[in-house]
């Protein structure tokens, strides 16, 4: 019992060693989700979006809602880059000789480190469980939340809105509800078409309501004639109307089913194992195809996978710092990123495979970490035999 007080007792070095892996891992942490959030500000709004845009109150809700998702990814990261740059400088200034030469093993010297990447996965397991899913729920959600109190939101000054089936609408300018100068191209399965051009449109609704009017004033209307005939010319059958005031109805009900619809990273993990067991969808109730089970299943395994990997990239990172012998953060960070990529390539080819069950995707997404697990346990080995 000594030896084991002894051996996990609290000393200056563990202090010296943990507060530089942390101060490290902390800035790469907060730099590399700040890189993720913003390529996902791009990617995600223009895929939510299209060529609408949201007001800066939900740009800064998606921003929050983005962070747990690149944590994922960003915490084992930044921590396998934080031990390869601190245990290599050991390394390199001989710290690590000196230390081993007064008769404490690698692994005393490493307790911190494991101490912290233990405390790491706890939170990962808790973010990648709980958090991520909720959040990526709210980033679907978001845009048709905002649209849903103001549908105004949806005209942009000089963008074409197409978010809406059969519309494609253009407004040169937009002040609050009223828009100038707008455009609206109706079409019916390429039938009975309809172009309309008024110099004002103001949109009328209630918020909350999924529906709103479109009240436009001074406008032309452009019909296509009833004609079904294949011969018939839609230039010729132009049927040109003007009105002082007309209203057009408007439905967000689509949008609406969009957002409803729920994959499996949007589930509470309490709910894909309900699928799991019982083979049916937590949410309608439907019986699940082997698909969507193996789905599941993928699902429940990338979130318990991904959490013990910065465990994991301690492991690998050790022996790997303290043979580079690098002071140079460049190498440091080399080694992260190739590590990192060929980690994560293995999860997205199994969550890739997620809905074919024959490949049993969910025992592929731990291979990554069997692999480095049994790669660092090696390398960590002869290190602290050396």
């Amino acid at each position: 019992m000594p030896s084991l007080f002894s051996f996990l007792r609290v000393r200056i070095l563990d202090r010296y060693i943990g507060r530089q892996v942390f101060s490290a891992a902390l800035t790469g942490i907060i730099v590399l989700t700040g890189v993720f959030v913003l390529g996902n500000i791009f990617k995600k709004l223009d895929q939510l979006l299209g060529n609408t845009s949201l007001p800066l109150s939900a740009v800064a809700m998606f921003v929050i809602y983005v962070i747990p998702y690149s944590l994922i990814f960003t915490i084992p990261w930044a921590f396998l880059t934080s031990i390869l740059l601190v245990f290599g400088r050991l390394s390199a200034d001989n710290e690590l000789t000196a230390l081993r030469m007064t008769g404490m093993s690698m692994a005393r010297l490493c307790v911190p480190v494991f101490l912290m990447a233990g405390a790491l996965s706890v939170v990962c397991y808790y973010v990648n469980t709980e958090i991520v899913p909720f959040s990526k729920a709210k980033i679907k959600s978001l845009f048709y939340e905002v649209v849903a109190q103001n549908p105004a939101e949806l005209f942009q000054a000089g963008k074409v809105f197409d978010q809406l089936p059969g519309y494609r609408i253009y407004t040169r300018k937009r002040d609050g509800n009223k828009l100038t100068d707008v455009e609206i191209f109706k079409t019916s399965q390429g039938k009975r078409e309809t172009y309309t051009r008024a110099a004002r449109a103001y949109v009328e609704y209630q918020a909350g309501n999924d529906q709103f009017q479109l009240r436009l004033e001074n406008s032309m209307i452009d019909m296509a004639g009833k004609s079904d005939k294949p011969d018939s010319n839609l230039i010729n059958d132009l049927q040109s109307l003007y009105m002082r005031e007309t209203f057009i109805s408007m439905s967000l009900k689509e949008l609406k089913e969009k957002v409803q619809r729920v994959n499996c990273s949007m589930k509470e993990t309490g709910k894909l194992w309900e699928e799991v067991y019982t083979g049916k969808d937590s949410l309608s109730g439907e019986t699940m195809s082997k698909g969507n089970i193996a789905e599941s299943k993928t699902e429940i395994s990338m979130r318990y996978s991904l959490s013990i990997a910065v465990f994991t990239f301690a492991l690998v990172g050790i022996p790997l710092g303290v043979t580079a012998q690098r002071r140079e953060t460049s190498v440091g960070f080399a080694f992260s990123l190739l590590i990192s990529v060929a980690y994560f390539v293995f999860i997205i080819i199994a969550q890739k495979q997620s809905q074919s069950p024959g490949s049993y995707p969910h025992l592929l997404m731990w291979i990554p970490n069997l692999i480095f697990l049994v790669v660092g346990s090696v390398l960590f080995y002869r290190l602290s035999k050396r």
